[in-house]
């Protein structure tokens, strides 16, 4: 099989989903980066569902100018403001194959600022 970018992310992915698993106390935190979007989902990996999601689609992101990684930001800080809201302090972050740097880390640091604990 070539090692293409997108079989790499999977190995990666794999990898960290081996280690990296979330409860109805305390939820999975997973990202996902599209070329123009981003999108964070809170998910209770027992019983298989997703509590919450934000994502840069959403009106309130939209209407805000600003860069991919502003935008990742404001996505974090929603994603931990509706965590609150349903009683959430603490996530387990995963970074779903992706490099901890960029718009993925903008996430992280916005839902740390909003009060998330990883």
């Amino acid at each position: 099989m070539a090692l293409t970018k997108s079989n790499r992310r999977l190995r990666i992915k794999r990898r960290i989903r081996k280690v990296v698993s979330g409860t109805a106390v305390r939820p999975r935190m997973s990202v996902f980066r599209s070329n123009k979007e981003i999108y964070a989902q809170l998910i209770d990996d027992n019983s298989g569902k997703t509590i919450l999601t934000a994502s840069s689609t959403e009106k309130a992101v939209v209407s805000a100018k600003g860069t991919k990684v502003e935008k990742a930001t404001t996505v974090g800080k929603l994603i931990a403001e509706k965590a609150s809201k349903a009683g959430i302090t603490s996530v387990s972050f995963d970074r779903n194959g992706y490099l901890y740097h960029g718009r993925v880390k903008a996430v992280a640091d916005g839902a740390r600022e909003g009060g998330l604990n990883f």
